[in-house]
């Protein structure tokens, strides 16, 4: 028998904000290097305002409040409690769709993006094609951690979500949306449980990085030197996080200014932002995420797939996911392999669009648009559909 979901709702105490104003203010920075801003990391300055928002400015019961104005429960799953949203579609036939997050995101980036899913009509569309939003913190992130719980990698995300959607909720067939590592276990559910799926949709591919093309084109040329590059440059992060994930966490875990700086930078890096990551991403929208890590303590646990990634093979084998696809190709993307490519390890893409704006975190910079994208590719997969 299935365990039943309990209600759940956010509520973090006076004194842990009180703590985190505190700590804010006995923040020591380290001096600038020399050269641009930004060139070595986290610029000094832009994060000395970033904390002084945050310990003055921000108003974190306001941002627990959009969050809590959504169905959320919990689900004792592979040893954990995992939490989730599941926000009922308006319309004749809602359809469930499963939204995965990745790294460093959290179910804050949907926030958006719900309303423009389960609520088409309110936004011009049509009622047809509202989706039953399921939105999991993954295991060990946010509310989905409790300290000295099992760590879960990828293949164990993909099945513990399979049982939420199909066990517990009792959905025969749903749909599956994610970026980040969200992608990869979309991705992995469209390999292992393309049973319970009628497809998936991605704004990234979950493409091994060590591909040896013998003859490549020349568009294929051009993304692996770009590929060659963002290894290089990009991907010290990973190389901690997936080697020495505990020793990071006591710095992150004690130093609100520390795991900001951590995790700022790569909203920089990665959003369509031209360098200015507030045109993209609001301040508040930042630390709304920034802190759901800071009070749930779930930074450390939230290393642990690039740990299980490192130490293991490849989650997706080539050619192994068969579940239709659509991709949603954002110009700023971290890394955008060619279809070509692409289609060795996919082997039913049934849409690929470039989008005209956005970056890594699509749910959040550009909602509107991937929610177009989302109900253009599963109109026709829906039971019934038409294109």
């Amino acid at each position: 028998m299935s365990p039943s979901p309990q209600p759940f709702r956010l509520h973090v105490a006076d004194a842990a904000i009180d703590d985190l104003r505190e700590r804010l203010a006995r923040t020591r920075f380290p001096d600038q290097a020399p050269g641009e801003p930004w060139a070595y990391g986290t610029d000094v300055a832009y994060l000395q305002g970033l904390v002084e928002h945050w310990r003055c400015g921000f108003d974190w019961r306001a941002q627990e409040a959009r969050l809590n104005a959504y169905d959320q429960w919990t689900v004792p799953l592979h040893g954990i409690d995992l939490h989730f949203l599941h926000v009922p579609g308006k319309g004749p036939r809602p359809f469930p769709l499963l939204l995965s997050h990745g790294w460093p995101g959290s179910v804050f980036e949907f926030l958006e993006i719900i309303p423009r899913l389960t609520d088409p009509a309110r936004f011009g569309g049509d009622p047809a094609d509202a989706f039953t939003v399921v939105a999991p913190s993954l295991p060990g992130y946010g509310p989905s951690f409790k300290p000295g719980q099992p760590r879960l990698g990828l293949e164990a995300m993909a099945d513990c979500l399979a049982e939420l959607m199909t066990g517990v909720l009792g959905y025969e067939r749903f749909a599956a949306q994610g970026g980040d590592w969200g992608a990869f276990i979309t991705s992995r559910l469209g390999a292992v449980h393309a049973d319970k799926l009628i497809g998936i949709h991605l704004n990234l591919l979950a493409l091994r990085r060590d591909a040896k093309l013998a003859n490549p084109t020349a568009e294929e040329k051009a993304y692996l030197g770009e590929l060659e590059t963002w290894l290089k440059e990009e991907t010290g992060y990973q190389w901690i996080q997936g080697t020495r994930p505990q020793t990071l966490a006591f710095g992150l875990t004690d130093s609100p200014a520390g795991l900001a700086a951590w995790i700022v930078e790569k909203f920089r890096r990665w959003s369509d932002c031209g360098g200015d990551v507030e045109s993209a991403i609001s301040r508040d929208h930042l630390l709304a995420n920034i802190s759901l890590y800071w009070f749930t303590g779930a930074i450390g646990s939230s290393f642990w797939p690039y740990y299980t990634r490192m130490h293991g093979p490849w989650p997706i084998a080539e050619g192994g996911v068969g579940a239709p696809m659509g991709y949603a190709a954002f110009p700023h993307e971290i890394v955008r392999p060619p279809r070509s490519m692409a289609e060795k390890w996919y082997t039913d893409i049934r849409r690929w669009t470039d989008m005209p704006r956005g970056g890594h975190f699509a749910a959040m910079e550009q909602p509107e648009a991937l929610a177009r994208e989302i109900v253009a590719f599963f109109r026709p997969l829906r039971p019934g559909g038409t294109p």
